[in-house]
């Protein structure tokens, strides 16, 4: 019960958050990929690059079967373009996780439909992605076609980190 409790509280404050941040949606041009769910994004007022981590989703590590698909992916979508940010917060390790759209698409909905990633999980909830991930399993794209993918978070728990 308490985790059902804690899963609503947490989808709550996710829910009730998003549009205090609307406005602080910003643009920017898409300089590096650095894997199947972070980027690097020039804002298009000037400044440096800023890491942005894609939420929603955890695609695959590059040393995992089908991490380097899964950027490639991500590169071939969105290098050199122009995608709008929509911050929602900072994750642990310091990267600013945000929304991010494409010519009106929702870019982690589109890594998930595509079977370069997962919908994020956290405790009880399916993931913001769940549909997306349904789709894509049942017509086998992507990681989804390998019934023996593991979830990142399985995978750096029996192998470690990518070195």
């Amino acid at each position: 019960m308490f985790r059902s409790l804690a899963a609503l509280c947490w989808t709550l404050a996710s829910l009730l958050c998003a549009p205090a941040h609307a406005a602080d949606a910003w643009w920017g041009v898409v300089s590096y990929v650095s894997d199947g769910d972070t980027l690097w994004v020039r804002p298009a007022d000037g400044g440096a690059p800023r890491k942005v981590r894609v939420h929603g989703i955890d695609a695959p590590e590059l040393c995992q079967a089908h991490g380097a698909e899964a950027r490639s992916a991500l590169q071939r979508e969105l290098l050199g373009l122009a995608v709008r940010v929509q911050p929602l917060r900072h994750d642990d390790y310091g990267r600013l996780l945000a929304r991010l759209w494409h010519a009106d698409e929702d870019v982690a909905a589109r890594m998930v439909r595509t079977g370069h990633a997962w919908s994020y999980r956290y405790r009880n909830s399916p993931g913001p992605y769940a549909e997306e991930e349904r789709e894509a399993r049942a017509a086998r794209r992507g990681l989804f076609a390998d019934a023996g993918a593991q979830r990142p978070y399985a995978f750096r728990r029996a192998h470690g980190p990518c070195g």
